[in-house]
């Protein structure tokens, strides 16, 4: 097993892909709205992922944050709630926020274990600026670090009763950020104590199952190298000052934040600390250059992962989504 986890080119596997993912052996996939096109053909693809791999538990990953972040759309799903709302019920009415955030992930999670999908990527622990590049904005779960905390642990809460693994991102914030990581490099020139704000939420969340990291500098702590590809960043931030030691995921290889080519960008974000080197585009090319660069997963990243899906209920939820989504709903209408 190499330390990967790999999007797909479609809704189907092709022979190639086939061949080249019993061969490498990744970690894990990820989905993206290219791969999602109905119930049926969602099943069937996690269902030849598992077959492939021979493991029940591999991770099969997805972005289903709602609002602007959702890889599996209408008409075929309902729409979700961005976190804005659940972050503005908050300052109203803290308890209901908490509870509608609960219900949302736990929906969340029904939508997507149905169609065998056991890992989302969600929540985001970023704190919200006003002055800050749009990417996060209304993603985040509020501009408190207390609030984002509170609300995030009650997500990982829901996902984790339906049966889905959350991942908290992007660590150690990507609140601050002026430019868009998919875009190009962002510079963060934040102070240390101005940063401690936005370590604050992933420190009381510091027993999450997987986190991601951030394509990010933070000149406080390294100059020279994002934090995905920083073994201060990871080793003396995220490991030491916020205490993580769950499974750690770098961001995208394939965004603009990250230059060289895709071998190279692996092989840094292992050598940093990360547990995974995620790679999302599905291009063939780009995987064997990234698998080429990667030797077998160490123990402790592989003992990580373990721990990570296994600690799901294994119980499918007897709610529904659309009941679930009814009491939250309720709740959110109180704002």
């Amino acid at each position: 097993m190499i330390p990967a986890f790999f999007g797909l080119a479609g809704p189907t596997l092709g022979d190639a892909e086939r061949a080249f993912f019993r061969s490498v052996e990744p970690a894990g996939f990820i989905l993206f709205k290219r791969n999602c096109t109905d119930r049926a053909q969602m099943k069937a693809l996690t269902d030849e992922l598992r077959s492939l791999s021979g493991r029940d538990d591999v991770p099969i990953l997805i972005d289903q944050e709602g609002g602007r972040v959702q890889r599996m759309g209408a008409p075929e799903w309902p729409k979700l709630p961005s976190a804005e709302p659940f972050a503005k019920l908050y300052e109203k009415a803290p308890v209901s926020a908490m509870e509608a955030a609960r219900l949302n992930a736990k929906a969340i999670a029904t939508m997507l274990r149905e169609v065998g999908v056991n890992v989302d990527c969600l929540p985001l622990l970023d704190v919200r600026r006003p002055d800050a590049d749009a990417i996060i904005g209304d993603r985040a779960l509020g501009s408190d670090p207390t609030q984002v905390a509170a609300l995030g642990r009650l997500v990982i809460d829901g996902l984790r009763e339906g049966g889905v693994v959350g991942v908290v991102k992007h660590m150690p914030g990507h609140g601050r950020a002026m430019a868009d990581s998919h875009k190009e490099l962002p510079v963060v020139e934040a102070s240390e104590a101005e940063l401690a704000e936005d370590v604050a939420p992933f420190a009381g969340l510091r027993d999450a199952p997987m986190g991601m990291t951030a394509h990010v500098v933070y000149t406080a702590w390294d100059k020279e190298r994002c934090a995905s590809l920083s073994p201060v960043v990871i080793g003396e931030i995220i490991r030491g000052r916020i205490g993580f030691d769950g499974l750690l995921m770098s961001d995208d290889l394939g965004m603009h934040a990250l230059s060289g080519s895709f071998g190279e960008r692996a092989a840094g974000v292992i050598a940093a600390g990360c547990d995974i080197a995620l790679h999302c585009s599905g291009d063939m090319a780009e995987m064997e250059a990234v698998a080429g660069a990667l030797g077998p997963i160490a123990k402790e990243s592989y003992d990580r992962l373990q721990r990570a899906m296994a600690t799901v209920a294994t119980q499918a939820s007897s709610e529904t989504f659309e009941e679930l989504a009814a009491r939250r709903d309720s709740l959110l209408a109180l704002a």
